[in-house]
C-alpha cells in the first residue's frame, strides 16, 4: 500500500504544475506595465520632420532603378567590346 502512494502523488503533481505554471505567467502578464508606443528607445524625431513611409519607398525605388541602369550600361559596354 505505500508504494502506491508515491504512483498516485506524481500525476496529482503533474497537474498541479501544468496549471500553475501558466497561470503564475498571466499574472506576471497582467502585473507588469504595458509598454506605450511613446516609451520607443532611442531619440524621438517629431512627425513633422519625419518623410512619409510612401517618400522612403519612392527613395528606394528611385535608388533601385538607378543601380539597376547603371548595371544594364556596364553589361551593356561589355558586350560592345
Amino acid at each position: 500500500r505505500e508504494a502506491l502512494i508515491p504512483k498516485m502523488l506524481a500525476p496529482c503533481l503533474l497537474r498541479r504544475a501544468i496549471l500553475t505554471v501558466p497561470l503564475v505567467f498571466l499574472v506576471a502578464l497582467l502585473i507588469s506595465e504595458p509598454v506605450r508606443a511613446d516609451q520607443e528607445a532611442g531619440t524621438a524625431i517629431p512627425a513633422e520632420s519625419r518623410p512619409c513611409v510612401d517618400c522612403h519607398a519612392f527613395e528606394f525605388m528611385q535608388r533601385a532603378l538607378q543601380d539597376l541602369k547603371k548595371t544594364a550600361y556596364n553589361l551593356d559596354t561589355r558586350v560592345r567590346t
